[in-house]
């Protein structure tokens, strides 16, 4: 029984301390990533086809791109694809999320960037950022969760519209009146 108490007061004491380890590392994470893409993004000398490689070097790293496009498809669509399907489709969406966070981002030149309070619940945290300019602010709220790589972004909310719930929903309207094979033409084509 003893030893029962010294447990469980042991993961009390421990706990807080973990969870305040866990959102410093998933907001020192994205910080050092964010800090550096816009670090790079700035420098003009630089030509801005090798920017965005080096950006997209910098950051993809701490994207869970497969479980993006799984979220995005939603469960009623992905268990259904053929293994082929769901390569191309990982494929294509994750040109597409890159090519869409390349281009918001470099919107993004002169700015400055604040980090708010992460907030944690179990394995995942938000992380609400602010990205402000000449007097306009974009509230930016990043979802991460811990993977067994480290912590992962595994959707954005922009202006609190979330990237994956406007795909899902741009997904679920192609794949109500066509097939996959409609999906996959238009994510190749940028139709979507």
């Amino acid at each position: 029984m003893k030893r029962l108490v010294c447990v469980v007061l042991g993961l009390l004491i421990f706990n807080p301390s973990a969870t305040a380890d866990d959102k410093r590392a998933a907001e020192d994470l994205l910080r050092n990533k964010i800090d550096f893409a816009i670090e790079v993004l700035q420098r003009k000398e630089t030509e801005l086809q090798a920017r965005n490689k080096k950006i997209l070097e910098i950051v993809s790293p701490i994207f869970d791109f497969p479980l993006m496009a799984k979220l995005a498809l939603g469960r009623e669509y992905w268990p259904s694809l053929s293994e082929e399907k769901k390569k191309k489709y990982l494929t294509l969406f994750t040109e597409r999320l890159k090519a869409a966070y390349l281009d918001k981002l470099t919107l993004y030149t002169d700015e400055r960037v604040v980090y708010k309070m992460p907030v944690q619940d179990g394995r995942k945290i938000r992380i609400p950022t602010e990205l402000i300019s000449k007097g306009n602010t974009v509230s930016m709220l990043y979802k991460m969760y811990k993977s067994r790589k480290g912590w992962k972004i595994y959707d954005i909310e922009i202006q609190g519209v979330s990237i994956i719930s406007s795909y899902r929903s741009q997904f679920k309207e192609i794949l109500s009146k066509g097939t996959i094979d409609d999906l996959l033409l238009k994510l190749e084509t940028n139709e979507t």
